[in-house]
């Protein structure tokens, strides 16, 4: 109900297309593929249970009017040495706690960090090594797509590859679907850059074995790493 006793129209989150760009970066940028991270002043550069730093794959500033999480910093991290299916621990009906770092089978551990952060400020002095610094840029989502097509894309509703999945963090919180990685979705690397363990090519990484990936959040914020990556296809 409004002020007035109507019922209100419900509005649906806005959703945006992310875009990748080709001129590559050589200065920080909030909305990247690779590039300076944004870390809140407590928060370190993720690290593999192997003990390498993860590489960057993206960051961007998630738009204000995204339901729960506008206004808040994305990044996506993986191991470059280290790569899979993620595989959700669960205890009863909720995700393990600190489920982020549980182990990840056939790994001991996780090789994977997914974070939500509310303003981080100045970047990381030095740049991702491996994955190649692009521009990302997100446009309003007009419906060319259609309501299941599955593209690149924050806010919104997840278009599912085989079926809606969904998942209780650890506070107890229903997790909210964030942004969605299509299927092998390549993201390049520079030269000298390690080979990704079962990637796509020698000189390009994908995210989760190229499978599509969903990223679901605590909607309560419980932890700035409390986002599940779920992978389909």
């Amino acid at each position: 109900m409004n002020a007035d006793g109507l019922e209100e129209e419900w509005a649906p989150s806005r959703e945006y297309e992310i875009e990748i760009g080709t001129e590559p970066l050589d200065r920080p940028a909030r909305n990247s593929v690779g590039g300076w991270p944004y870390l809140d002043d407590d928060q370190e550069w993720p690290r593999c249970f192997c003990g390498e730093r993860m590489a960057l794959f993206f960051q961007l500033d998630l738009p204000d009017d995204i339901e729960f999480f506008g206004g808040e910093h994305l990044s996506v991290f993986q191991c470059a040495h280290h790569n899979g299916r993620s595989n959700p621990m669960t205890v009863d009906d909720r995700l393990a706690p600190r489920f982020w770092e549980a182990p990840q089978p056939p790994f001991p551990g996780s090789f994977w960090r997914v974070l939500l952060q509310r303003d981080p400020g100045i970047p990381e002095a030095e740049p991702e090594p491996a994955v190649r610094a692009l521009p990302l840029t997100l446009r309003p989502f007009v419906d060319a797509h259609g309501p299941f097509t599955m593209f690149f894309k924050a806010g919104g509703t997840a278009a599912w590859a085989l079926y809606p999945e969904s998942y209780r963090c650890a506070c107890g919180a229903e997790l909210a679907f964030v942004c969605q990685v299509p299927e092998s979705r390549e993201f390049a690397v520079r030269p000298g850059a390690p080979v990704q363990s079962h990637g796509i090519r020698d000189d390009a990484y994908a995210l989760f074995l190229g499978s599509e990936v969903y990223l679901l959040a605590c909607p309560l914020r419980c932890d700035p790493a409390a986002v599940l990556p779920v992978n389909q296809g």
